[in-house]
């Protein structure tokens, strides 16, 4: 990215379930969905927004082979993504568990997302 425009952070927590991908997506809408960039379209080349460009780190506890990058990308409609993913995050208890919510154990998986926005 030759020119980032802003970085957002967002946390993401599947609480039952263990779902690292649902963690994932809850922690790039946490990132994004406060924000509006009227702007961007006329700093973009060709004020194009498909020209956008967005890089999204994923700080995750676990189960990285189980993170479905295609479900959390659709969570960004426009730009060329790209992912990062980075140990971090956190698994902590919940509690409790709950067989109805497809709990394995008592873990809350927590993500961290960093959302690069650029061209």
């Amino acid at each position: 990215m030759e020119k980032v425009m802003f970085i957002e952070i967002g946390m993401g927590i599947d609480l039952h379930g263990q779902n690292v991908t649902k963690a994932a997506v809850r922690a790039v809408q946490n990132a994004i969905h406060h924000n509006s960039m009227p702007g961007l379209r006329s700093v973009l080349p060709g004020n194009d927004i498909h020209n956008m460009k967005v890089h999204v780190r994923l700080a995750v506890p676990a189960d990285k082979e189980k993170l479905d990058l295609a479900v959390v990308r659709e969570e960004l409609p426009y730009g060329a993504v790209s992912f990062e993913i980075v140990d971090g995050g956190m698994l902590t208890s919940s509690g409790v568990v709950i067989a109805e919510k497809e709990d394995k154990n008592d873990l809350a998986y927590v993500v961290i997302a960093s959302v690069e926005v650029g061209y």
